[in-house]
């Protein structure tokens, strides 16, 4: 039994400890900033980070750092609270351990939110955009190493990695709560944490990039690596480097908490829909 399927079961069965008879379908990851749904959640049994083996505790602003598990839109549900980031300094088996455990506890389909610097020029602080498709130029990879095919195969397909249902899902639910269509786009990940020079953000505008961030990307690969469907939601919380003015975390988590109510609005009838769709 190799070593990170080992770490990601007994973090599983102390969740499922944790939980009882709960039995999550839907797991949700959210970013800096975006923490507020899980307090939204019903029947609500929050397990801080520090309290489940092989979990790293983040040190950034605006993640609360705590696996929470409850009822949204009666779909039982288990959220990341906050992520730790590569950039932290975590080997990178344990920066996506979460988002495996979460699946390996039942979670089949994952939403995987951040916030991110937009890009293309249509896109302004406070949009909601749906992610179609990333781009890795980290230079690792979560499935480097020896490979457990407990876990998933060798080479899994990538070409599907965010599901195209679900953001059709993701459209007909901001429809239904008054927002206008979402935009979609192309999420890159840079490791951080500096923010990318105005240099680097013209070369990712000419490699097709329409946003860019620290984290995500990782988790998208184990996701899929393990089967599980992703939807991939990005907050534009500042326009990148040479955009705009100075970036600042701050306004990463001004911009996130402006929008949060929406975002809540926005993922509490995604998650809906998805009980009513069996998805």
């Amino acid at each position: 039994m190799s070593a990170v399927y080992e770490q990601v079961e007994r973090a599983a069965q102390a969740v499922a400890a944790a939980l009882g008879a709960r039995r999550p379908r839907v797991g949700v990851v959210l970013g800096s900033g975006l923490g507020r749904f899980a307090d939204t959640l019903e029947d609500m049994v929050a397990i801080p980070y520090g309290q489940l083996p092989g979990f790293a505790e983040s040190r950034v602003l605006g993640h609360a750092g705590r696996l929470v598990a409850g009822s949204c839109s009666g779909t039982p549900a288990l959220v990341m609270q906050g992520r730790v980031h590569l950039y932290e300094g975590h080997p990178i088996e344990q920066v996506v351990l979460p988002i495996r455990t979460l699946i390996l506890c039942g979670c089949k389909t994952v939403i995987i939110t951040n916030a991110a610097g937009g890009i293309r020029a249509d896109l302004v602080p406070g949009d909601l955009v749906l992610i179609s498709d990333h781009i890795n130029l980290t230079g690792t990879n979560p499935l480097q190493g020896a490979n457990d095919e407990r876990l998933g195969p060798r080479f899994p397909d990538m070409s599907t990695a965010y599901d195209a249902e679900l953001r059709s899902l993701a459209q007909r639910a901001a429809a239904e709560i008054g927002l206008r269509p979402l935009k979609e786009g192309v999420y890159n990940w840079m490791l951080g944490p500096s923010y990318e020079t105005p240099a680097e953000i013209r070369m990712l505008r000419t490699l097709g990039a329409d946003l860019a961030g620290m984290s995500t990307v990782p988790e998208v690969i184990a996701a899929n690596h393990m089967g599980a469907r992703v939807l991939g939601i990005s907050c534009v919380t500042n326009m990148a480097a040479g955009l705009g003015g100075k970036l600042s975390h701050d306004e990463v988590k001004q911009t996130a908490e402006r929008v949060e109510k929406q975002f809540v609005h926005l993922l509490r009838q995604t998650v809906g829909l998805l009980k009513s769709e069996e998805l």
